[in-house]
């Protein structure tokens, strides 16, 4: 009776782990239930609108944008950013205004990415400014829904748009997509 007691535990005890097994092969497998994969890449390209008519020409605001961001599995940040006002979208009375810059760091949200870098800014008339470091806070989704940010760290503070003077960055207002995509992924 004993050997039998015993034999019945241990077979009892065999299912157990391998049930436990095929449990947490699936676990691995297919990962948590419900766990959402962290957003790696941003990209987005189109018009956007500032609705509002930042420069008094009775004209509403707005840019081209285009911009692709990744993190790798090494966690380093790779992506270019462009941001320009000609031809269609009036900004300030300029012929072209460009920034057009690397981005080398980003923080990642399932709705959200904010990235960073240093751009070159060109003013038509105005000249060419190297190396102005830039952040952009972008929002997924097209017309109407998606957004981006554009801060210029340490420069033009004060100018006709900027949304914060005095804090020593030229920080335009949110801009919507007006046509076109922001997606994350």
């Amino acid at each position: 009776m004993k050997n039998k007691l015993t034999v019945q535990r241990l077979r009892f005890a065999l299912r157990c782990a391998r049930h436990l097994f095929a449990a947490a092969a699936i676990f691995l497998w297919v990962g948590p239930s419900g766990a959402a994969a962290q957003p790696s890449s941003v990209n987005g390209g189109g018009n956007g609108t500032f609705n509002a008519d930042l420069d008094g020409d009775g004209d509403i605001d707005g840019t081209h944008f285009g911009f692709a961001v990744v993190l790798t599995p090494k966690g380093a940040v790779n992506g270019h950013f462009t941001c320009q006002m000609a031809g269609n979208m009036d900004f300030l009375g300029l012929k072209l205004m460009l920034v057009e810059g690397q981005v080398s760091s980003a923080f990642f949200a399932p709705t959200s990415v904010t990235f960073s870098g240093t751009a070159d800014v060109t003013f038509e008339p105005g000249g060419v400014f190297t190396d102005i470091p830039f952040t952009v806070i972008a929002t997924a989704g097209g017309p109407g829904a998606g957004t981006i940010q554009l801060t210029l760290i340490g420069v033009f503070d004060g100018v006709t748009g900027d949304t914060i003077p005095g804090d020593n960055n030229y920080s335009l207002p949110v801009e919507t997509v007006l046509s076109g995509n922001i997606s994350i992924k």
